[in-house]
């Protein structure tokens, strides 16, 4: 597994990361290794990718009928 040495913290932000590292009953490396990787989750679209899925999708549905769903709900509630 790759290793990373980060240089230069400020000691609050150590001070930071041990107290919530702690409230999360994790270490403050397991700490950190979670932070990196939710920040830079693989599973994550890149956003040209999430633009292109989303404009594919509004070709796809263009010109149907959408429903407000908001007055649906206005009047199955008011029933």
């Amino acid at each position: 597994m790759a290793q990373i040495l980060v240089q230069g913290l400020d000691e609050r932000i150590v001070e930071r990361l041990k107290k919530r590292a702690k409230a999360q009953g994790r270490s403050v490396q397991a700490e950190v290794r979670m932070l990196i990787e939710q920040s830079v989750r693989l599973d994550r679209l890149e956003p040209a990718e999430a633009r292109r899925r989303l404009e594919e999708f509004a070709n796809r549905i263009k010109g149907r009928r959408i429903l407000n769903s908001v007055k649906l709900i206005r009047e199955g509630r008011d029933q």
